[in-house]
């Protein structure tokens, strides 16, 4: 209700990881994932705001778990922290 007149619907899921070693700087890993709002709540899936969030046509709550979880912002920052951690090993 609060969006009902807004005509820029653009909206950002974004998540931060922090990581940080004794003596360190410490590093963030972010993840972002580029929507909208809908104009109605779609989906039963997920909680808070994904019945409302499109991100390529449908609502997060449209989607099942494991196909929001391979494009959510948690896992992207996940995947960013991964991708670093696995350098640091090499």
């Amino acid at each position: 209700k609060l969006m009902e007149d807004e005509e820029d619907r653009g909206a950002t899921f974004r998540s931060v990881i922090g990581f940080c070693e004794p003596g360190q700087e410490p590093l963030t890993f972010t993840g972002t994932v580029e929507g909208k709002i809908d104009f109605e709540e779609k989906g039963t899936g997920g909680f808070g705001y994904d019945p409302i969030f499109e991100y390529n046509g449908k609502t997060f709550g449209e989607w099942g778990d494991e196909e929001k979880n391979k494009v959510s912002h948690r896992r992207r920052a996940i995947d960013r922290f991964l991708e670093w951690l696995e350098r640091q090993s090499n």
